[in-house]
């Protein structure tokens, strides 16, 4: 059966033919790049050049979206059984009419292909519904479907209207959508505003390229749109639209000026590149460019160096015609602005770096193409690197099972779960009902008000065999409300900490919000094991790592029993060696002394390699659950380094 790939498909202005000049652009103008959000997306054909980096696809009509879940989605998903479905689809008669060949016969198809159509959309989403098909294998159907159908369709390239007095032949038939193989599995879809979603991604580059001209795609694409949402609304007009109205883009529009303005001010990245063709004043009004060349280099100079590239080329225009002699502009801005935001951790986890990353993120290398956060526990150093690509590691099953379920879900599924189980077990929430509403004074806490809803909580939690993601949900929740907002389980393996005082209140909603948003939009990975298992052979140079292990001499919740001895200590001194041997650069988080206790191991191996410098660190953990009852003791946090610090300082 054959195949089908990304660029069988026409649409209005689609880049496909100009990936060469993008990727060469790109290529010489924009090191160091991991991650890309293509927030216009349309088919995709840019973001398929860019398939070894981590994608960020966006665009507003559903059924581009769908697309992108298929071409680019981490979900995994069975060949065989999407090869099997689209062989009986290409085999099926249907004689019973539906909704399609009801509102659509012998328009853009024939009465035949329009029951085939919509006999094939309502089993694909009954398969869905039923569980047989997951979220990825329907969007590979769909993707199938609405290929075939734009192959076939009786319309000059559009679904603005079709040829009348041409009878449409039968001949719908899908072929197997061919994704790449090697996709990153952190890839995220978004079917949203792009200027609303530009609050909640970031990247290394940011590639936009809006509608040019006043021609709505919803109006060229309604039909496409309408089987993809299949939501069966009633459709009007010779050319047999649905309502639209909400899929209206200000970019088409006397408001696009000001509407990019909003966008390129809240794009966070290094590198912006915006595609923008020369069709000023070469058509009718309908084909003027709506944003001039003066706003764009305006706009754009106001967040960096702007710099202009050009490719000549043919464009496809609704089938009347080729436009000859046009241009397509590259408008790359390298953004002033393009250091990440510094934010805390979703989870307070003990001994966490957040309040000390203005000491030592400076003295990290600006230049790693990948970090690896040996023992990230609240990752508050791993999320705040300037590298997008980080590798997170820990020994914590449960907490790395969270941080995966965080990153793979979405937010808004995350944040309705958790208002929904906080009603269940009729926990607090403050940030709603205020303090007077549970009669808690806001200086004594809600520890009283919320006790027995936390202790049924956590016994729900206790018995739950499966590490789903309602496990880790429930995990999520249990920390908002447990003491210190800590994460602690017994040698049984339950969960055992007291309630405590807070609540998910709206520090804590952002907190989640922003680290949920950063570690979607990073090129990261999470994994579960001993430091021991990373096999430095996979790192280069260019690689750096960080280390913050338990300390030795101190008694952190994830330093008992036993789980931080000495000949941990020793292995780990000893793992940092081979990382100098094979010139690969790390920095090691410790401390020397406290309470009144000496590291000798780590005084003695520091004193033992003169290539090392501790550099020493002002905090003390006096917000700590272990921190210690006499503040006059010293503490003494160092930051060891194998490279000099100078080349750190340099970049900055």
């Amino acid at each position: 059966m054959k195949v089908l790939k990304i660029n069988n498909r026409r649409y209005l202005g689609s880049k496909y033919k100009l990936l060469p000049f993008i990727k060469k652009i790109v290529g010489e103008q924009c090191p160091g790049i991991h991650t890309v959000a293509d927030i216009f997306a349309g088919t995709g054909a840019v973001a398929s050049a860019f398939t070894d980096k981590k994608l960020i696809t966006n665009d507003n009509m559903y059924s581009n979206y769908i697309c992108h879940v298929a071409w680019f989605g981490g979900e995994t998903f069975s060949a065989e059984k999407i090869a099997g479905l689209i062989e009986g689809y290409n085999e099926a008669r249907v004689s019973e009419d539906n909704y399609m060949s009801e509102n659509f016969a012998d328009t853009y198809f024939s009465a035949a292909d329009c029951r085939k159509i919509g006999y094939i959309r309502e089993d694909i989403e009954i398969r869905y519904n039923c569980g047989e098909l997951n979220g990825r294998e329907r969007a590979l159907l769909i993707t199938s479907l609405l290929y075939a159908m734009d192959r076939i369709a009786n319309t000059c390239g559009h679904y603005d209207a079709y040829r009348r007095g041409n009878v449409p032949e039968d001949g719908l038939r899908l072929l197997i959508p061919e994704p790449d193989e090697c996709l990153n599995k952190g890839n995220v879809c978004y079917n949203t505003d792009a200027n609303r979603l530009m609050d909640h991604i970031e990247a290394d580059l940011v590639y936009i390229d809006p509608p040019y001209n006043s021609r709505q795609y919803c109006d060229s694409y309604h039909l496409l749109e309408n089987v993809a949402r299949w939501e069966k609304p009633e459709v009007s007009g010779v050319a047999r639209k649905m309502d639209r109205a909400g899929l209206k883009s200000r970019y088409c529009t006397r408001k696009a000026p000001e509407a990019l303005e909003e966008l390129i001010r809240s794009v966070r990245a290094r590198y912006i590149l915006l595609s923008y063709n020369n069709m000023a004043q070469k058509g009718d009004d309908r084909s003027n460019a709506r944003i001039s060349d003066e706003d764009i280099l305006r706009i754009l100079e106001e967040k960096g160096t702007v710099k202009v590239f050009s490719e000549d080329y043919r464009t496809f225009s609704a089938g009347k015609s080729l436009s000859r002699e046009n241009r397509e502009r590259l408008f790359l801005c390298i953004c002033h602005d393009g250091a990440k935001k510094v934010i805390p951790s979703a989870l307070n986890y003990t001994g966490g770096k957040y309040k000390l990353l203005p000491q030592i993120l400076p003295l990290f290398p600006c230049d790693a193409d990948c970090v690896v956060d040996l023992f990230c526990g609240g990752c508050n150093v791993g999320i705040n690197v300037n590298c997008s690509r980080v590798h997170f590691n820990d020994s914590s099953e449960p907490l790395i099972g969270l941080l995966n379920t965080l990153k793979r879900v979405p937010k808004e599924e995350v944040f309705q779960w958790l208002y929904g189980a906080i009603e269940k077990y009729g926990l607090s929430m403050v940030s709603q009902m205020g303090y007077d509403y549970y009669q808690c004074p806001s200086s004594q806490g809600l520890g009283a008000c919320n006790r027995d809803s936390y202790n049924r909580l956590k016994a729900d939690f206790n018995k739950k065999t499966e590490r789903d993601q309602e496990y880790y949900l429930m995990l999520y929740l249990l920390i908002v409300y447990a003491f210190n907002n800590q994460l602690r389980f017994n040698r049984k393996g339950e969960f055992n900490l007291p309630v405590g005082k807070r609540d998910f209140n709206d520090r804590m909603q952002r907190k989640l919000g922003d680290f949920m948003d950063r570690i979607k939009s990073g090129d990261y990975t999470f994994t579960h094991g001993d430091f021991r298992n990373i096999d430095p052979g996979r790192y280069t140079e260019k690689s750096f790592f960080y280390a913050d292990p338990p300390y030795l001499i101190a008694c952190a919740t994830y330093n008992e029993q036993a789980g931080w001895t000495e000949d941990d200590e020793r292995d780990l001194l000893a793992y940092l060696e081979e990382l100098d041997r094979r010139g690969i650069r790390f920095a090691l988080s410790n401390v020397l002394e406290s309470k009144g206790k000496k590291n000798e191991i780590l005084a003695r191996w520091i004193r033992d390699h003169g290539n090392f410098k501790a550099v020493s660190l002002n905090y003390s953990y006096s917000n700590s659950n272990y921190h210690t009852k006499n503040r006059e003791e010293k503490t003494r946090e160092v930051l060891v380094v194998n490279y000099k610090n100078g080349g750190a300082e340099e970049c900055l």
